[in-house]
């Protein structure tokens, strides 16, 4: 029997569910005693809203989407964030409850138990869809319509991804030939009746859209389940939206995160408070400190403020520690940064290589004009140069820029001399910015500070 993707999801969530409430029971009974349990009915409210809590926060996290990915470990992160937030509802209730049994042994018991339970439930499954699929059991024959650039796009796809579940049949098409193409599209029926298909994707280019209506025909004659990838998805980022617009079906080409007003507030406050934090507690003193460095080792202003852009193109005063000569911050003309640049000083070196030069931008923080994480702010010249190289630069600018970001804590920092290799890691670096727009989370955020943390300890910042 072929088990659907809703089956899957919907079997995973209530198997996880009923794991949940025996972790429950078990770690209940291990911390105290099952009478105590039932002597306190109100604990039964605690599991009931654990179960709500669990399946919010699965389907925030989109626990149960992302099945077929081939590795564990990014299973494991969302398994570790919805523990962590089990505990934190059990800690908070047992608070507000005021219980005074079930309150340390219950939860570490609670939390690790779940943990362990909900991992082990993932790797069974994941390795016994994998074991029927190797058998030839579970797989769904399938041809796709159309060998071109979608086309192959999506067949390497299905091969990248045993974990769907589908069997590749060939290609059908006309215009292309090689050997995956089975036959032409007037072959179809005799094609899905010879080699038993059960699924038939048309991925075909928008100037063979005529073909759509005999090819459904043909698959729906022969019960055969049709999905369309239309042309105009290679326009479409991976975060695509798809949404209805009275009865119309309206699909957004990107999907941003912070485009809705309550992700925007969650992130101005962790913003707000971070840096708030950071300034009174490091900046109040390591501020003078680098200051008076400054002014005993090179000539000069102690800030270097340089004109940027921030969100919606807007241009804000950015703020960050001298590192250069005088003369040389003081330029106008646009002259990117390289390494072992003799316009650096001893002083500017270390701070560069520390990332200590960009703290001020905390200010900027607190101000408004950046956040914490975020793309790079570019200076002015460098916005206009690059933006001749990569079109879609200004969508940086839907979100504020940050100190640190995706891109920099992978090793896109600067520039190189080579003229080929800077344009190279330009693009990639607003590849890399585009993919933390989309994907934007604060956990994400989170991660990305305590990696530029520790590449500060490692004094493996890539600053030059």
């Amino acid at each position: 029997m072929i088990v659907n993707r809703k089956s899957l999801y919907l079997f995973r969530l209530l198997l996880d569910l009923l794991l949940l409430n025996a972790v429950f029971v078990v770690s209940a009974a291990a911390a105290q005693s099952i009478d105590i349990l039932l002597n306190r009915p109100y604990m039964f409210i605690l599991m009931m809203a654990l179960n709500i809590v669990w399946y919010f926060f699965s389907g925030v996290w989109k626990f149960y989407d992302d099945f077929s990915s081939r590795y564990f470990a990014f299973q494991f992160v969302n398994i570790v964030r919805n523990v962590f937030v089990q505990t934190i509802t059990a800690v908070l209730f047992i608070f507000i409850a005021k219980e005074d049994l079930f309150t340390r042994n219950f939860i570490v018991y609670n939390s690790l138990l779940l943990l362990f339970a909900i991992s082990m439930r993932t790797l069974l499954l994941k390795f016994s869809l994998l074991s029927l699929r190797s058998k030839g059991k579970n797989i769904r024959n399938m041809i796709i319509i159309g060998a071109g650039e979608v086309g192959n796009n999506f067949r390497q796809m299905i091969n990248d991804n045993p974990d769907f579940g589908y069997n590749f049949l060939g290609f059908v098409d006309d215009e292309n030939t090689g050997e995956d193409v089975i036959d032409g599209i007037m072959q179809l029926e005799q094609i899905l009746k010879q080699k038993d298909v059960e699924e038939v994707v048309i991925a075909l280019p928008q100037y063979a859209s005529a073909l759509l209506d005999d090819i459904i025909h043909v698959c729906n004659r022969n019960a055969v389940k049709t999905h369309i990838i239309p042309d105009y998805f290679k326009f479409v980022s991976k975060k695509f939206d798809v949404s209805m617009m009275g009865n119309f079906p309206i699909i957004s080409v990107r999907n941003e995160p912070l485009d809705e007003v309550q992700w925007r507030f969650v992130k101005r406050l962790f913003d707000l408070l971070f840096s708030v934090i950071v300034i009174l507690m490091v900046l109040s003193w390591l501020v003078p400190l680098i200051a008076v460095v400054l002014k005993l080792t090179s000539k000069g202003s102690v800030f270097f403020i340089q004109d940027r852009i921030g969100a919606k193109n807007e241009k804000f005063k950015c703020y960050k520690f001298r590192t250069m000569t005088d003369d040389s911050a003081a330029q106008k003309e646009f002259r990117p940064t390289f390494e072992n640049d003799p316009r650096i000083t001893k002083t500017g070196k270390f701070l560069r290589k520390s990332n200590l030069d960009e703290t001020p931008q905390f200010f900027n923080v607190l101000k408004g004009e950046m956040s914490i994480v975020g793309p790079r702010p570019h200076a002015v010249p460098y916005d206009e140069k690059y933006g001749k190289i990569v079109e879609e630069i200004r969508l940086r600018h839907n979100v504020k820029p940050g100190i640190t970001g995706w891109a920099q804590i992978h090793g896109l920092r600067g520039d190189v001399e080579d003229a080929d290799e800077n344009i190279k890691r330009t693009i990639k670096r607003i590849e890399f910015d585009l993919w933390y727009i989309e994907n934007w989370s604060l956990w994400l955020d989170i991660q990305i500070i305590l990696l530029t943390v520790w590449q500060m300890i490692k004094w493996d910042t890539k600053g030059i």
